[in-house]
């Protein structure tokens, strides 16, 4: 690849190679603030490589290869590369890490504690873990909670937080300006811009915690709670994990003292304030 970088974000380090220098330096810009780790042993590849010769040129068409690859993926156009990018990192991850068990998931941390956030796209999660990231909690990740396997620790994946249509404006309203990634329109999930999470995020990504609450978000509805019982609570879990089955009797160890350890709820929550002010009151009662 002509274009490239390399990025360490939590546990694992990318290499992000590109034919157009476009996706690149987008990635430089908002990854500023990450370890610079240039010429580093990457545990994963990304490939951003035209979908034939004269796609490089004319009406650009990016397809996401790498490590790990999906042969029936549908092109992306150049001007999503850096949403082109940030797939293929959830891609390598999803189907290669095996170092811990990974869950579709938000979380946050409070004095050494983390809140985790599982739900269907669109259920809120990204922009409730962005907007207590701005508030008082550190992010710990948006795309992944990766749950150690012996220790029962939370890790952080602080990447990118990927924001959807509304959610855009919310967001862009509490956080400076440098911090916000292009817009990029019409993408097949809408309009998606990227939050840089707060630096304090980066600087202790080295730093897990061990999960206190776990939530199931819905936004959309009038204030309502209710616990989840811990049946339900591990076959969401085992639905929301890329490699549970990859990882075999570990995945199930660990995922069963986390159901037995970790008290959940389901919030409905008709706005970010009101999710806000019930996340403190459950964290001050449960957690």
């Amino acid at each position: 690849m002509r274009h490239s970088l390399t990025l360490r974000i939590g546990p694992a380090t990318f290499r992000i190679g590109s034919a157009w220098a476009q996706p690149i330096d987008q990635l430089k810009r908002l990854y500023a603030d990450y370890p610079d780790v240039d010429g580093a042993i990457a545990d994963f590849t990304v490939r951003l490589q035209p979908t034939s010769a004269v796609r490089r040129w004319v009406r650009p068409s990016i397809f996401i290869t790498g490590d790990h690859g999906l042969a029936d993926a549908a092109p992306m156009s150049l001007a999503h590369g850096l949403l082109a990018a940030e797939m293929g990192m959830n891609l390598q991850m999803a189907l290669g890490w095996r170092r811990h068990l990974l869950l579709h998931a938000s979380s946050v941390e409070k004095d050494g504690r983390v809140l985790v956030m599982t739900g269907e796209s669109g259920s809120g999660k990204s922009t409730l873990a962005a907007q207590l990231g701005e508030r008082g909690w550190r992010l710990m990740g948006d795309e992944f909670a990766l749950l150690d396997l012996d220790s029962g620790t939370i890790l952080p994946f602080p990447r990118l937080v990927s924001l959807k249509n509304k959610a855009i404006e919310v967001i862009a309203g509490e956080v400076p300006a440098a911090r916000m990634g292009p817009l990029l329109g019409a993408t097949a999930k809408g309009d998606i811009r990227h939050m840089v999470p707060r630096a304090d995020a980066v600087a202790r990504m080295g730093e897990g915690g061990m999960p206190a609450l776990l939530l199931f978000p819905r936004f959309g509805s009038g204030p309502a709670e209710r616990p989840v019982g811990q049946g339900e609570v591990f076959m969401r879990l085992t639905q929301a994990s890329t490699n549970y089955v990859a990882l075999g009797e570990p995945a199930f160890a660990a995922l069963t003292r986390f159901v037995a350890q970790v008290p959940a709820r389901a919030i409905d929550f008709p706005s970010g304030e009101a999710a806000i002010a019930m996340v403190d009151r459950l964290w001050s009662e449960i957690a």
